[in-house]
């Protein structure tokens, strides 16, 4: 596994922790990856392929063992976008929801996020998808 495949299966772990990818896991996917190197120059064809290959992969071995490999592949800077990336589109849809929680904290455990980490990133994702009417973003 190289990087970039690492990067997506640690995205694609999150958003299909049970083996499945949804239309719209698949649609957050695609997004959080479109401007990115070097998948924005990968065909539709190609992230297909791709992502069938790591949800194979996912089914065949579980997330946890998935983790573990692209989490050998990535570095620590790496480690840190790709979980900040898995909780962009998890949180995306809206809130998260307690199982939702639970998969992140267990990610940024295999990915070797400090609790620290993990915080300030969900607090920036409550601040990037704050309501914009309503209750105040900043309090």
């Amino acid at each position: 596994m190289d990087s970039p495949t690492a990067f997506v299966a640690v995205a694609l772990a999150a958003v299909s922790w049970d083996g499945v990818l949804t239309k719209a896991g698949s649609r957050a996917l695609r997004h959080a990856l479109d401007y990115r190197e070097p998948f924005r120059h990968m065909s539709d064809g190609e992230m297909i392929e791709l992502f069938d290959r790591l949800l194979a992969q996912l089914r065949q071995e579980g997330s946890r063992q998935l983790m573990e490999h692209a989490s050998a592949v990535l570095d620590p800077q790496q480690r840190l976008t790709a979980f900040t990336a898995a909780a962009e589109i998890m949180r995306s849809d809206g809130e998260l929801v307690a199982e939702e929680q639970r998969i992140l904290a267990d990610l940024a455990s295999q990915l070797s996020i400090s609790p620290d980490q993990h915080d300030q990133i969900l607090a920036v994702m409550d601040l990037l998808h704050a309501s914009l009417v309503g209750k105040p973003v900043l309090a």
